[in-house]
């Protein structure tokens, strides 16, 4: 039990020791800046087309920088461009079938029903004359005079008449109340249709050309021309290069020394004699175990909080992955919170 005890009591020192000599590493001699070690990071983006095409050309290289808006790559749109003139078409059509609905009958053909109407009555008029002379003549020879049969006939012609004045009266109501208001709604509905069809299309064929979406520098072509793309395949990744910043990790006891603005300046090996300006723009609000490539193993069950400090890199010499240090003024973030002074952006 005393060998046991002693052991455990051996352990904790070199334990404390360590997370001493960890602590004291983090601050310069004279107390007065806090070093933090991390590596360059920065955001990264897989582009792909949104269209299931054969690749036709991919215009950029692996290294080569772009800007927002650039072509990379286009599709082959052989098959596409000609179902877009054909909805188009389409569209064209069923708007002039719309446009003569609204517009109604027109006055030509309201003036021929009117005529059709008039000639109608005239006809009526005859037939009736006739069937009332035929019926007089009949009455007064007793049959005599006239046949039974000429006097059914002449009443048939009568009704016929009368049958086509109604008629063209009612195709004259009709040019005159214009097409129903269920036709017209009908037709506007399927040029909608078409017309979203045309816009697909239209998409589509934008979507043919990958562009793009902001500055920064091809760090992978995956696909050549021949190649089948799709939405699930990556064609480029891009790493942009700004912002940049730096991914440190902060002890608790240090946690209270720094804040969101304040001042900082990166060190990397590639350029030790130069110190790129920046600020600690993100505080992890959660603590997380210390990554095995910061600390040692005695310490890679502490408890750090995670800290990106924005470097300004306008030559783009910092490169991802990049080991860091990163030096914090705590005395002029203690001047400042003493005088009242505003935060410092670095921006």
């Amino acid at each position: 039990m005393k060998r046991t005890a002693i052991l455990l009591a051996m352990v904790i020192v070199v334990a404390a020791v360590g997370g001493w000599f960890w602590w004291s590493a983090q601050r310069t001699d004279d107390g007065k800046e806090l070093m933090l070690h991390g590596n360059v990071d920065l955001r990264q983006v897989d582009l792909a087309f949104n269209n299931s095409e054969r690749i036709s050309a991919v215009l950029v290289q692996e290294g080569d920088r772009v800007r927002q808006g650039q072509l990379l790559a286009r599709l082959d749109t052989s098959r596409l461009e000609p179902q877009l003139a054909q909805v188009e078409a389409q569209a064209a059509a069923q708007r002039q079938v719309v446009q003569r609905l609204r517009n109604g009958s027109r006055p030509e053909e309201i003036a021929q029903a009117r005529a059709n109407v008039e000639a109608a009555k005239a006809d009526a008029v005859n037939a009736r004359l006739q069937y009332e002379r035929l019926k007089s003549a009949a009455e007064l020879s007793a049959g005599r005079a006239v046949r039974l049969q000429d006097v059914d006939n002449a009443k048939a012609a009568l009704q016929v008449a009368d049958a086509k004045q109604a008629v063209n009266q009612k195709s004259l109501d009709l040019a005159l109340a214009g097409p129903r208001k269920e036709d017209v709604a009908e037709n506007e509905a399927r040029l909608r249709g078409n017309e979203a069809q045309a816009a697909l299309l239209r998409q589509q064929l934008a979507d043919s050309q990958l562009i793009a979406p902001v500055d920064a520098v091809v760090r992978t072509r995956v696909m050549e021309p021949g190649e089948m793309a799709s939405p699930q395949k990556t064609v480029f990744a891009l790493a942009i290069t700004d912002p940049k910043w730096v991914r440190v990790y902060v002890s608790e006891p240090d946690l209270g020394k720094v804040r969101s603005g304040m001042a900082a300046s990166v060190v990397v090996d590639s350029f030790p004699k130069r110190r790129f300006e920046g600020w600690i723009g993100f505080i992890s609000p959660v603590a997380e175990f210390t990554p095995k490539s910061v600390q040692t193993e005695e310490l890679r069950t502490s408890l750090v909080y995670e800290v990106r400090v924005f470097v300004k890199d306008p030559a783009d010499e910092l490169r991802l992955g990049m080991p860091a240090s990163v030096y914090v003024s705590l005395e002029k973030a203690d001047r400042e919170k003493g005088g009242g002074g505003d935060k410092e952006t670095g921006k």
